[in-house]
């Protein structure tokens, strides 16, 4: 008896999956969700949460280099390299190193702000319309500087946003610890986005999965993909360890799991894992009132009315699954720095997950190249959650043949074969 085929077969339950998912159903599409845990149990968990139009700036830029060669050796800094032979991350790193100059980071951060934006408010009405129970806030966010010079630097790359329509103000160490009062003194100024926002990341995703099924959707869970057959140009099937799997479309967006996935396909899907990590507590008595981002060590922290995250770091360590206590333990020391009460009163979760990261910092959303029913939404890097709204709209707006809301060509996955 053959497999029956699903409309669209979606590979991968996190926020850009089944943000998809539920666009596609609010287009009149019928979706089935593939996720090899629980929906949602990768990167979209454990992230904090942030809705950020402030991180467009890409990862690769002018000083970059410079920045990663101090931290060489340094198995505690926000960015580490892992010493070990692999050929191709050395081809990552050295197509990444490459667009260190100013051209190249103009032309990604306006890409990257447009999506970012347009994600903003859409997720903002998405949350409203389906009613999703997620710790939605639009408080902003700030960076946050003790050092003078770092301010200095920082100020001038976000002043570097405002003409991609992202808005940027810049208050004084005073001005920073009057409006702030969990920050310790010392601060030497602050950069507040206005513009962003935060959420609670597994609500988020819980809640997407929950509309998903209301609308008539199948999210299964427990079912790993573990690899893609294809026939003439096109996906014929979809094999998992429950057994084999078919759609009319097929939709790949498992995430830092995308190459592995679509190996042998002939496909050129240059994402590389980046391992990030967070630590949870209860809220400690005083939590900062809106998101905050610890610039000297790179630490992010949220609260939630029933939780306090630190975050962030970025490892590049392929796919090693083990908790790397010296980098937990960095994210703990930054925010000593900064916090009057830096953590909660008890721990809840130490937790880390791979972040899907290509070298021009831009997400691959379209049509996979040479196949007429695969389509890509996979490398988004850091910015998945900010990015899932923008992106399940224009994947729903691309697969019915509309013009999406944002120009889809920086974005199209044919930009690499």
């Amino acid at each position: 008896m053959s497999q029956p085929s699903d409309d669209i077969l979606i590979l991968g339950g996190g926020a850009i999956g089944l943000s998809c998912a539920l666009h596609l159903l609010r287009a009149g599409r019928g979706v089935r969700v593939l996720d090899q845990g629980r929906a949602g149990c990768g990167s979209s968990h454990g992230n904090c949460g942030t809705i950020t139009p402030s991180h467009a700036a890409p990862l690769a830029g002018p000083g970059t280099l410079l920045k990663a060669l101090k931290w060489v050796g340094r198995p505690d800094a926000p960015l580490y390299i892992r010493p070990r032979v692999d050929l191709d991350l050395a081809d990552w790193l050295l197509r990444f190193a490459l667009r260190c100059n100013r051209r190249d980071w103009r032309a990604s951060a306006g890409a990257k702000a447009r999506l970012l934006l347009a994600s903003r408010g859409m997720m903002e009405s998405l949350v409203a319309e389906e009613g999703l129970d997620c710790h939605f806030s639009h408080d902003g966010l700030w960076y946050v500087c003790r050092d003078a010079a770092a301010f200095e630097r920082e100020a001038r790359d976000a002043e570097a946003l405002r003409e991609f329509g992202v808005d940027v103000r810049l208050l004084s160490g005073a001005e920073a610890e009057a409006g702030e009062p969990a920050l310790r003194p010392g601060v030497a100024g602050a950069i507040a986005f206005p513009g962003d926002a935060s959420l609670r990341p597994d609500c988020y995703v819980a809640e997407l999965a929950r509309r998903v099924r209301e609308r008539g959707g199948v999210v299964e869970e427990d079912c790993r993909v573990l690899g893609l057959e294809q026939d003439g140009g096109r996906i014929v099937g979809v094999h998992t360890e429950r057994g084999p799997r078919r759609g009319g479309e097929v939709l790949l967006a498992l995430g830092a799991w995308s190459p592995q996935v679509a190996r042998g396909l002939g496909l050129t899907i240059p994402v590389q894992p980046g391992k990030g990590y967070s630590i949870t507590y209860d809220r400690p008595v005083l939590t900062p009132s809106r998101p905050l981002v610890l610039k000297e060590p790179q630490v992010c922290v949220t609260a939630w009315r029933d939780g306090f995250r630190l975050g962030s770091t970025m490892e590049f360590s392929g796919y090693d699954a083990s908790l790397n206590r010296t980098r937990l333990d960095a994210l703990v020391r930054g925010a000593h720095a900064f916090l009057h009460e830096p953590v909660g009163p008890v721990l809840r979760e130490e937790w880390y997950g791979w972040r899907p990261m290509v070298y021009d910092d831009l997400p691959l959303i379209g049509r996979a190249p040479r196949y007429a029913n695969l389509w890509l939404a996979t490398g988004h890097g850091m910015l998945g959650m900010s990015m899932s709204a923008i992106t399940g709209q224009m994947v729903a707006d691309l697969v019915a043949g509309r013009a999406p809301p944002v120009d889809p060509r920086p974005y199209d996955p044919g930009r690499f074969a």
